[in-house]
């Protein structure tokens, strides 16, 4: 199942779907307790209208991570290289390609906005799943209010994309057409997730200045400013202790090769295709400077009001 047979290729559809299958026959084969996120999954329960998946998301408890990646890895799945700066992007999943499918598969380990720790998170995570059938498999996935926890943490690192409205609105029309705020509350809550989904609990929940409402973490903090990827290197070199600042703008200025092979695996790193890379890094900069100098101003103001 790890290589198309011949010459036969998968269709994005029908990649996504088999690999599901997959990953789930290698879990269980390891024991490893695993359920997927997103996706096709989330078309069935009707959490999402109909979209075409183009990976496949799982999540495991952090201690599994290593053990799952093993598996694939013996069936021809390489996990990607990513940003090493865990500062400035910490890291919540591994991307996996393969050279014979036009997938990827994303194994998460952690959500940002669930500030429990991870392992904990995924307990509570795990008495919240049940059982659906994808590509003739029954295979583990979120019951729907723990589904829709995850898919309105996704939209709210964006909350200003039109998309990402568009995906809260429809959740808040399905949790409250079907009654499950408290649900999703008390999942919010058992995953320390309250502070980063209280735009979408408060319109939801009966009460919610009855709810005891944390403050929201550095990280989540950082995503919301970061409208602009660059705001967020820039923003993680100001909170970094001052050791660490000379080595993080060296590697804001001359990326190291990791950078640029996170967002394309096969990216030109001779020579000539550095200095093209580097070019085009420093054009998007200029081009986004506007944003970043209004994602630096909310920065600061967020600084300066927090108690």
């Amino acid at each position: 199942m790890g290589v198309p047979a011949g010459d036969a290729r998968l269709n994005i559809d029908e990649a996504v779907l088999l690999g599901h299958a997959l990953v789930a026959r290698v879990a269980d084969s390891r024991g490893i307790r695993a359920f997927f996120i997103k996706g096709p999954a989330s078309v069935a329960q009707g959490l999402r209208p109909p979209k075409t998946s183009v990976d496949v998301d799982v999540f495991v408890a952090p201690a599994d991570l290593e053990f799952l990646l093993a598996g694939l890895h013996q069936r021809g799945w390489r996990k990607r290289t990513a940003d090493e700066d865990e500062r400035v992007f910490p890291t919540h999943s591994a991307t996996l390609n393969h050279p014979f499918w036009p997938c990827h598969i994303d194994i998460h380990f952690r959500f940002p906005g669930m500030e429990r720790d991870p392992a904990d998170a995924f307990q509570a995570m795990w008495a919240h799943t049940e059982f659906l059938e994808l590509a003739g498999q029954g295979v583990r996935v979120p019951s729907k209010a723990l589904g829709i926890v995850i898919l309105a943490l996704h939209a709210l690192r964006a909350p200003h994309l039109q998309v990402s409205q568009r995906e809260l609105s429809f959740l808040r029309d399905l949790s409250a057409r079907e009654a499950l705020g408290p649900t999703v509350l008390e999942i919010s809550a058992a995953t320390d997730a309250l502070a980063a989904m209280r735009p979408f609990l408060e319109e939801l929940v009966p009460g919610p200045a009855m709810v005891d409402w944390p403050s929201a973490s550095t990280e989540w903090r950082n995503r919301l400013i970061s409208k602009e990827p660059g705001s967020a290197r820039i923003i993680g070199i100001l909170q970094a202790p001052l050791r660490d600042k000379p080595r993080m703008l060296r590697t804001a200025l001359l990326p190291p090769d990791t950078v640029y092979l996170s967002k394309d695996p096969y990216a030109d790193l001779s020579q000539r295709g550095r200095l093209r890379a580097y070019g085009s890094r420093w054009a998007r900069f200029l081009r986004a400077s506007p944003r970043l100098a209004q994602d630096l101003a909310t920065y600061w103001k967020d600084r300066n009001t927090r108690p």
